[in-house]
């Protein structure tokens, strides 16, 4: 079930992408450019014959600015506007063979687990007509019990009171009736801590899993109304209509053709050539073990192994201790394509301000508008709080546009806090307010270090 946001990815023109990501990203032309000609070559390759088809590989794109600037909001809308396989991990919470944490091959089994979930939500979203039916007899069934048949007697063709609260059913006047109803039992936590602790999070979890389809589900029976039962009786019943195998196979096949991999954090797991190799001896060794998911290998999954050189890898990091030639040369080569992310500027913020779809202030004014409070910033205002903004990021660190956040957080928090007491006023943010707000912050540096 996709929102308006969603698209078909086969249906995508690298202009039609670029436009959708304008909506809710500001600038980084360069960035999206190089993502929607990635995106749309998935699509180019399926088109081919099988020979020539296997035989292109994507190309794996490393996105370089600072903190703030992007990078990971291009991941989010990308996971929002294709329908594929996507997740999105940081590079610096995995560890290579041999030490405690997680490792590398675990990516690809979250990404299946993903897939699966995606297919499975769509092939529920198809079968709800179908199952209504199914479900509309088993209400009436809590309703009126049927009558139990002496041998040899035949059903009666129709039943007038049966169809007497059938038509009440689809009234819904029998909404907030009672009805005693036997639902599954989720698994006991004792069953669980039988289970020793291994070396391997993701064996824990396939074990698990096992042991629970294993294992009898026990039932338990409660009263619910008509309206939770019904809800309660289509999850079930939509489950009976979904051929898990076909889920599987189907989730398997958009990994292998059309998954998306965000590694961020990129930078941190790459070690600067003038350190020793003494504590950050894992760097490298988790840009190795990287090395053969991200080139094409087969992973093991419990939905069977996974082929992953069509996997499309998109890492991204801020690379201020280290550079990308400090990468291993092998993990350099594996992504051809490298796209800087610019700075933000003061013009940046006021468009970051105002023009997406998901403007901060568009943000603010509507939780506000909730409370019956309205509140209006003048064009002064909103210049006011991207130069304020830029000014702190030069002064202090530059974490981009998540500055925008800490300063409206700052500038409204009395509005917020008092918004109960206000309903029905307007509240207009002027340069003067803004001044009032945070002024003194921006006077005493070593205070606005801690709260700007």
């Amino acid at each position: 079930m996709k929102n308006e946001e969603t698209t078909n990815e086969t249906n995508q023109t690298p202009k039609e992408i670029v436009s959708s990501l304008d909506r809710y990203i500001v600038g980084q032309n360069e960035a999206k450019k190089a993502v929607a000609i990635a995106l749309r070559n998935r699509w180019r390759r399926l088109q081919l014959g099988d020979d020539l088809r296997d035989e292109i590989l994507p190309k794996n794109i490393i996105m370089i600015g600072p903190t703030g600037v992007g990078k990971t909001e291009i991941a989010r809308r990308i996971a929002r506007l294709v329908s594929a396989p996507f997740i999105k991990v940081e590079a610096s919470k995995f560890t290579e063979v041999g030490y405690v944490g997680r490792d590398v091959e675990s990516i690809i089994r979250d990404l299946a687990d993903y897939s699966v979930n995606m297919v499975r939500q769509e092939l529920m979203a198809r079968k709800q007509e179908q199952a209504e039916a199914m479900v509309e007899e088993r209400l009436l069934d809590l309703l009126l019990p049927p009558v139990k048949k002496e041998e040899g007697e035949e059903a009666p063709e129709s039943n007038p009171t049966r169809e007497k609260f059938r038509e009440k059913l689809r009234s819904g006047v029998l909404e907030e009736k009672m009805v005693e109803l036997k639902v599954a039992e989720r698994a006991s936590g004792p069953v669980m801590e039988l289970m020793p602790i291994s070396m391997n999070d993701n064996m824990d979890m396939n074990i698990r899993d096992m042991l629970s389809n294993i294992m009898p589900k026990k039932q338990k029976n409660r009263r619910v109304s008509i309206a939770d039962a019904r809800g309660i009786l289509q999850q079930e019943e939509v489950g009976k209509l979904i051929d898990m195998e076909e889920v599987t196979r189907e989730a398997v096949k958009r990994v292998e053709e059309n998954g998306i991999v965000f590694l961020d954090e990129v930078d941190k797991i790459a070690s600067r050539r003038s350190q020793s190799h003494g504590p950050d001896v894992s760097r490298e060794g988790v840009q190795r073990d990287l090395l053969p998911i991200v080139e094409g290998s087969t992973v093991n999954t419990k939905y069977g192994p996974i082929r992953t050189e069509h996997i499309l890898f998109i890492a991204a990091g801020a690379f201020h201790l280290s550079k990308p030639s400090d990468m291993i040369p092998e993990m350099q080569g594996r992504f051809p394509i490298r796209v800087e992310l610019e700075s933000l500027s003061q013009e940046d913020f006021v468009r970051i301000l105002t023009e997406p779809k998901n403007a901060l202030i568009v943000q603010y004014t509507e939780l506000l508008k909730t409370e019956q409070v309205t509140l209006e910033f003048t064009d002064d205002a909103v210049q006011e709080i991207a130069r304020v903004s830029c000014k702190i990021n030069e002064d202090s660190e530059n974490i981009g546009a998540r500055r925008l956040h800490t300063i409206m957080e700052q500038l409204l928090e009395e509005v917020s806090f008092e918004a109960p007491d206000l309903e029905g006023q307007t509240i207009t943010i002027t340069p003067e307010y803004i001044h009032g707000r945070i002024s003194s912050l921006m006077k005493n540096q070593d205070l606005s270090r801690y709260i700007l």
